[in-house]
């Protein structure tokens, strides 16, 4: 038996972040979005046990209390891909509709699908004022005036449709300029209410956005590096992946087994272990909690007992 007090089978350990980082390799330099992303982001992090400590919720400078990351900055989502492609930071989360408007020579890590208020990618589209006859891009007139916070990405789309297009940069609020100081917009929306609401109409889409890891080349090319990259990677998807949902689990009979498995919209497929010397089945699966108030009331129907719905914080394939 182990004692009390401390000796070689109860050593006394540092704190993480003391405790042999060298063997985890070189540590990260990250960077996150300030701004609409911002909240969303450090909710993340924080559901994926990687809080973001910093002294006030406007100091840029953070830190994360873990001993792959080294350094956390909090920048403009606009800024980050720059950064990471010069190797300021080896890590940064942003938006797709950023990488390709400064065509940043970075490494995609992967989506995060997740945005400022819901699961949905933004779009970036062309929209106009809502009685104007245009229907498609293609119908604007060569010199057509566009309003956008994305003058590099509308300039490569209009290019590619052949048309001139006088592109002045906007620094918010585009839809008002609409018709006095441009005839269309290049915007952001999850959901297009904003733009109706404005009185404009999408005749167009350029990209769909979702939020983005990207790492700086060099560094994904180091094999420590990458690693700790990955492993980050598994902790934020893995926490993404389990939200909106939950574990059920529950005792069923033999005889009413199948009627039971039959209900469960499982992941893939429910685990069902016997029960010690009681002659029944202890039957667990993943559902989405928005089908949990349906589903347990028709398990009980069907005959399952001690049924318990149980959160979930991380699935991990």
């Amino acid at each position: 038996m182990c004692c009390r007090t401390p000796c070689v089978c109860s050593p006394i350990l540092p704190p993480l972040t003391e405790r042999h980082t060298d063997s985890l390799g070189p540590v990260l330099k990250l960077v996150l979005p300030k701004g609409s992303l911002e909240k969303a982001t450090l909710e993340l992090f924080e559901a994926a046990d990687l809080p973001v400590l910093r002294s006030s919720s406007v100091d840029y400078k953070a830190s994360i209390d873990d001993p792959r990351i080294a350094e956390v900055r909090i920048l403009r989502p606009q800024e980050i891909p720059t950064y990471v492609a010069e190797g300021l930071f080896d890590i940064g989360i942003t938006g797709r509709d950023w990488v390709e408007e400064t065509a940043s020579d970075v490494v995609s890590l992967g989506e995060l699908q997740y945005s400022k208020a819901t699961s949905l990618p933004i779009k970036v589209v062309v929209a106009v004022a809502g009685d104007s006859s245009v229907t498609s891009v293609e119908q604007l007139p060569q010199g057509v005036r566009v309003s956008t916070e994305y003058p590099e990405l509308t300039k490569r789309f209009f290019a590619a449709k052949g048309i001139d297009a006088d592109i002045r940069l906007s620094y918010g609020a585009s839809e008002a300029k609409i018709p006095d100081i441009a005839d269309c917009i290049v915007d952001i929306t999850e959901t297009g209410r904003a733009l109706r609401a404005a009185g404009l109409r999408i005749i167009d889409e350029i990209l769909q956005s979702y939020t983005e890891v990207v790492a700086n080349r060099a560094a994904y090319d180091d094999p420590s590096k990458r690693h700790a990259m990955g492993q980050l990677m598994t902790l934020l998807n893995g926490t993404l992946d389990a939200r909106g949902k939950v574990l059920v689990k529950m005792n069923v009979s033999a005889n009413q087994l199948d009627a039971v498995v039959a209900l469960l919209p499982s992941m893939k497929s429910p685990t069902v272990n016997p029960l010690a010397g009681e002659g029944g089945f202890a039957v667990e699966t993943v559902v989405a909690k928005r089908q949990i108030n349906t589903l347990i009331p028709a398990l009980k129907d069907a005959g399952a007992t001690g049924i318990l719905e149980l959160p979930i914080s991380k699935i991990i394939p």
